[in-house]
């Protein structure tokens, strides 16, 4: 058999450089991308944390099974979501899980009694009209209160997302917003009043008459005081309210600006709206839209609350859609809508007008939740549990390395090398993980990670018996780990699909948080592959070239006395007599 030409590579080798080059250059963005987040640490889920974890089962109420469907759930994780962020709560996690959970882990710091109340219960949607409108930002130091806006005027309908029938020929030429969505709600701007600034804001002139409950005292008293940037002061102004009763409310418009409103008592329930939906206009000149279809009750209530708001001055001429205490949106209304069915109008996203139809279709969703499980875990418990795991880790991680050095020698420092550069991925992946999805550390994933340690030296293992194993057969390193590494990249390929497939399925069919247990298990199991086909694999045919390993040396783990290597037999040669009495 003919020896290769010099200098061209022996099948199987490649250009291991290249692939060197490039995972560092991958780990480097990835570190790079780490600091310049400003995330370096992993997020910690609530085992860790500490805090409060609540798992929610949906229920579908009679003769409406269908009603536990994945749009319902995203709708109402968007409500749960809201409602914990109305307790001040700045890092809580909701989430599907399964067709028919929601998980919902909230930190250390949140009253759990408070929050089991909240998450717990059906939303609240309500069609309430506007009385008084303010700006709900705090006044600059040394300027006059602003006072509210509620009086007649003559002035131009200022801008504002309008409520029609939707039947109408040509869209009424109507300046109108963007519509706007913040904390999972869609915003839209409230039409000004006429002694409202350029700026938005109301001026600081006494309203001339008193509009409809302006003459509760302490009603009024509560408005006035109220800062709705304050969470707390915005949470609090809702609690306690009928629907019976008139309430103070926040919401914000486009610009991102809070806006204060006393709102009149409940005239229509959210449960009577029978479909929302967000939709586009055909004739292209309002954008997109926000339908609403009434029941047969809706529909009356309806046509009563707009035949009488139509005819009044701004502010009172908008009705505000209020989903749990907060204004969603305040639309006005130019004339009654009769006919059971209404269509906002604005200058709507596709995202912020299909926000507004699921708050919408929310109120009237034939669904409840029963909660299946309520956990709770301080942070001294998860500290003492990461101690112990990590403990257990590192005990792990050093019977390993003992072992390899022990058993490979030189090779070990390769398998140790990788080890530690698959450390590396799996760490700064975590980090950027956190704040990309939500992924959050807990001690499953935790225990995940240990497991992955004997995944990643397994195929280390594979690999480097299979170059023996071509030692054993006299064959020279170079080509030993030529011909191995198609044999090894099989059986290492089979086990991690094997190990990817088991977290896979575990992700899918659990609960919980065994899911970051699978989640870890299959995010190592993918790294290991990276790391042998982009590391492992190119640093050994790379140190395969040097004299150390090349040789034999009886530390280079390879040597062949030790792998039981016999010379090659050679015949010797027989010497025929020149004699035939000498044979």
């Amino acid at each position: 058999m003919a020896a290769p030409k010099k200098g061209r590579r022996q099948p199987g080798q490649g250009r291991p450089g290249r692939a060197l080059a490039l995972i560092l250059i991958a780990l480097v963005a990835l570190t790079g991308g780490m600091f310049l987040s400003g995330h370096t640490t992993p997020r910690l889920g609530i085992d860790l944390a500490g805090g409060t974890s609540i798992t929610l089962q949906a229920r579908s109420e009679p003769g409406q099974e269908s009603a536990v469907n994945q749009t319902n759930m995203n709708t109402a994780v968007g409500i749960i979501e809201r409602r914990v962020n109305g307790l001040g709560v700045s890092e809580a996690e909701v989430q599907t899980q399964g067709t028919d959970h929601i998980i919902v882990n909230i930190p250390k710091g949140t009253n759990e009694k408070q929050a089991r109340e909240q998450v717990g219960t059906t939303a609240q949607l309500f069609f309430r009209p506007v009385l008084q409108l303010a700006s709900g930002e705090p006044a600059p130091e040394g300027s006059p209160s602003p006072s509210a806006s509620g009086s007649p005027d003559t002035a131009e309908q200022g801008d504002g997302d309008e409520a029609t029938d939707g039947k109408s020929g040509e869209p009424e030429a109507t300046p109108t917003t963007q519509g706007r969505a913040a904390s999972g709600a869609l915003k839209a701007d409230a039409t000004p009043s006429p002694s409202a600034s350029a700026d938005g804001k109301a001026d600081p002139t006494p309203s001339p008459s008193a509009s409809e409950g302006e003459g509760d005292a302490a009603l009024q008293k509560k408005f006035e005081a109220l800062t709705c940037t304050d969470t707390e002061e915005r949470t609090a102004a809702a609690e306690g309210t009928k629907p019976s009763e008139p309430i103070v409310a926040c919401g914000q418009n486009s610009q991102g600006q809070w806006e204060k409103y006393i709102l009149g008592p409940s005239a229509v329930a959210g449960t009577e709206i029978d479909d929302a939906t967000a939709a586009i206009d055909q004739q292209g000149a309002q954008g997109w839209l926000v339908n609403m279809e009434f029941t047969n009750k809706g529909k009356k209530q309806f046509a009563d609350v707009t035949t009488d708001i139509s005819a009044k001055p701004s502010p009172q001429n908008q009705f505000a859609i209020v989903l749990d205490g907060d204004v969603v949106s305040a639309p006005y209304v130019r004339e009654p809508l009769t006919g059971g069915t209404a269509q906002i109008s604005g200058s709507f996203t596709q995202e912020s007008a299909q926000d507004l139809a699921n708050m919408l279709s929310y109120g009237a969703l034939p669904l409840s939740f029963v909660e299946e499980s309520v956990t709770s875990v301080t942070a001294a418990l998860g500290g003492e549990q990461l101690e112990a795991g990590l403990i257990a880790g590192g005990i792990g991680l050093i019977l390993v390395i003992v072992y390899l050095v022990v058993y490979y020698r030189g090779l070990s420092l390769i398998a140790i090398i990788s080890l530690l550069m698959s450390a590396a991925l799996t760490y700064t992946i975590m980090v950027l993980l956190g704040p990309a999805i939500g992924f959050a550390l807990n001690l499953p994933a935790v225990c995940g990670a240990i497991v992955a340690i004997g995944i990643t030296a397994d195929s280390f293992i594979v690999f480097f018996e299979r170059v023996r194993d071509e030692i054993r057969e006299g064959r020279s390193l170079q080509p030993a780990v030529a011909r191995g590494w198609p044999r090894a990249r099989r059986t290492i390929l089979v086990s991690d699909f094997v190990s990817f497939l088991s977290a896979a399925v575990l992700f899918v069919v659990t609960v919980g948080k065994v899911q970051g247990f699978a989640f870890t298990l299959g995010l190592t199991t993918l790294l290991d592959v990276v790391v042998v086909f982009f590391f492992t694999k190119p640093l050994l045919t790379i140190l395969a070239r040097k004299k150390f390993f090349a040789s034999g040396h009886p530390w280079s783990g390879l040597d062949p006395k030790r792998l039981g290597v016999k010379p090659p037999l050679r015949r010797a040669r027989r010497t025929v007599p020149a004699d035939p009495k000498e044979a």
